[in-house]
């Protein structure tokens, strides 16, 4: 098959309610391989200082709901058969993934490389980076779901490198029957993943890395290496505990079974070259 593959720049930042995401994104694609395929960038307002206000428990929800109609307009422009997403906060994964259940239908699998399931609601937490998943399912947010017209069969999602999840999470992945491989099961050859892989008949991959499945002691561009956090600072929610040895290797792993049509990288926090910025704005003769 000829394979068109759409490179997507979503610099969503106010799904995470977090400013950086924004800068990251944009390094995500600088840094990445040339592509002489198809481009484009969704609009985002460059972030603001000024609060966030919520619309049905969620932050900053008419600005996200914008964004998403725009992601999935520039998507329809283009028909691909495979997109990579440059994100922006998980929710960037929204839009490419619904594109890619109409496309492949039950034959897509969706490996959600993280250390948290995403699929919480407004009742449990307002940033709606942390629905996606749910979303793409069918719970949550009407608005958010409305934009999946071919609903994400649980049985064909994987969720790779969570560990503690909270109480309604775990008791969503229960209901749900929704298959998790920890890090120490990943970091001893992912059997797991190309198991299910062969179980549920599937033939396409949608790849979801939240970067935040990273060791912050070995990879700091992550939100739990924020310079000067406290040791509290993040309450009770897992920190990753993988290497981008484990990453690769998995993900190399179940691509041996299944063809990639879609690669999201998400929620980069690039804090040193933030703070560098922000120095270079401030020194003489910059501006």
């Amino acid at each position: 098959m000829t394979n068109k593959t759409l490179r997507l720049l979503f610099p969503q930042w106010q799904g995470g309610n977090n400013p950086p995401y924004y800068l990251g994104s944009l390094l995500l694609s600088y840094l990445s391989p040339e592509s002489d395929g198809p481009f484009e960038s969704v609009p985002v307002d460059e972030p603001t200082t000024e609060p966030q206000g919520e619309v049905d428990g969620i932050t900053a929800k008419p600005q996200i709901i914008k964004q998403l109609d725009n992601a999935t307009t520039l998507i329809e422009k283009h028909n691909p058969d495979s997109i990579v997403v440059f994100g922006g906060d998980c929710l960037v994964s929204l839009a490419p993934f619904s594109h890619l259940l109409n496309k492949y239908g039950d034959k897509l699998g969706v490996l959600w490389i993280d250390s948290h399931p995403d699929v919480q609601t407004a009742k449990q937490y307002p940033n709606a980076h942390a629905h996606v998943l749910g979303a793409l399912i069918g719970t949550g947010d009407k608005d958010l779901v409305a934009h999946v017209s071919t609903r994400l069969n649980p049985s064909k999602i994987m969720i790779a490198g969570i560990h503690a999840p909270l109480v309604y999470e775990a008791e969503y992945l229960a209901s749900h029957s929704i298959a998790t491989i920890g890090p120490e099961k990943i970091k001893n050859g992912a059997k797991d993943v190309t198991q299910w892989i062969e179980r549920e008949n599937i033939e396409y991959l949608a790849i979801h890395i939240d970067l935040d499945v990273l060791d912050p002691s070995l990879f700091r561009s992550v939100l739990f290496a924020q310079p000067g956090r406290g040791e509290h600072d993040f309450g009770d929610v897992a920190e990753g505990k993988l290497s981008i040895e484990d990453v690769l290797s998995l993900i190399a792993q179940a691509t041996s079974k299944a063809e990639p049509v879609g690669l999201t990288i998400a929620e980069h926090l690039p804090w040193d070259m933030l703070n560098l910025k922000n120095m270079l704005s401030a020194l003489p003769l910059m501006k």
